[in-house]
């Protein structure tokens, strides 16, 4: 008996927040992984704010023969979420997979300075999105007897010296997060995993402006001393949506060249350059 064609996600729906990306042709983590679906053959709900990077995605997905659909929604109000959900259904029939990405990098400062209205409204953003979107997805999943959920965290969730509060803040919840959903979904056979990021140079990273010593700065950070992407992340979440990794869940998955595992024999870095990085890059990690 041949075994099966691995990857294969043919007959799959996945919804993905946060499809689109800021600058046409570039990648980043939710476009490649509403690209990396379809490639396998799985049906993608584009879910963005934002129409047009949504739209985007959706051109990219179109010119490789993959079928997707952009559905318009603001993932920290209910409701819009609830008809996220609805659409996707309406047009696809199910949903077999969540991907959950929007994020920022939010308010700054530590807990003397920061702007507490900006602390509720981004950990909404970062957070409670999240919980959200996957009220109102896992009772379609129950219909299934199964599905798979991953959420968007970031190596800040796992590591201090973070300048911000709410960054990492928020990250180290969404952590917490998937393991209780994993505990309380695990019965019924909906999966729930986590992906961390280290560094990923993004749309959204090089839209903050940074220079070629910041970027070489980032890249020295982790072991491996290579500069990771989009892809790389849509990959490690391809893994964990796919059948293959059904006997997964409550995993935490850092994604970071080994920023994580330990400290590599780094260059010692210009101050200047340090500041840099710490103060107006410090999430460029998502």
């Amino acid at each position: 008996m041949a075994p099966p064609v691995a990857f294969n996600f043919e007959g799959e729906v996945a919804i993905v927040t946060g499809a689109g990306s800021r600058m046409p042709g570039e990648i980043g983590n939710g476009r490649a992984t509403a690209i990396l679906l379809a490639r396998q053959g799985c049906k993608v709900a584009l879910v963005d704010f934002n129409v047009e990077w949504a739209q985007e995605t959706k051109r990219m997905i179109d010119e490789e023969g993959g079928i997707s659909e952009v559905i318009q929604a603001d993932v920290t109000d209910e409701e819009s979420c609830k008809s996220a959900v609805e659409k996707t259904v309406a047009v696809f029939g199910s949903v077999d997979i969540l991907v959950n990405i929007v994020g920022v990098g939010g308010a700054m400062g530590d807990c003397t300075k920061i702007d507490m209205a900006a602390w509720d409204r981004d950990f909404r953003i970062n957070v409670t999105s999240m919980v959200l979107m996957s009220r109102h997805v896992v009772p379609e999943m129950r219909k299934k007897g199964r599905g798979s959920i991953v959420n968007m965290s970031s190596v800040s969730g796992l590591l201090g010296g973070n300048p911000s509060l709410l960054y990492p803040t928020t990250k180290g919840a969404i952590i917490q997060m998937t393991r209780a959903m994993a505990a309380q979904h695990g019965s019924e056979n909906i999966r729930v995993n986590c992906v961390c990021p280290g560094m990923v140079f993004t749309p959204m990273v090089r839209g903050r402006g940074m220079t070629d010593d910041m970027r070489q700065a980032r890249i020295n950070q982790n072991l491996m001393k290579q500069e990771g992407t989009g892809w790389d992340v849509g990959y490690g979440i391809l893994f964990l949506c796919s059948k293959e990794a059904k006997w997964i869940t409550g995993l935490i998955m850092p994604i970071d060249g080994g920023t994580t595992a330990g400290k590599a024999d780094r260059p010692a870095l210009k101050a200047d350059v340090l500041a840099e990085i710490n103060t107006q890059i410090p999430n460029g990690i998502n």
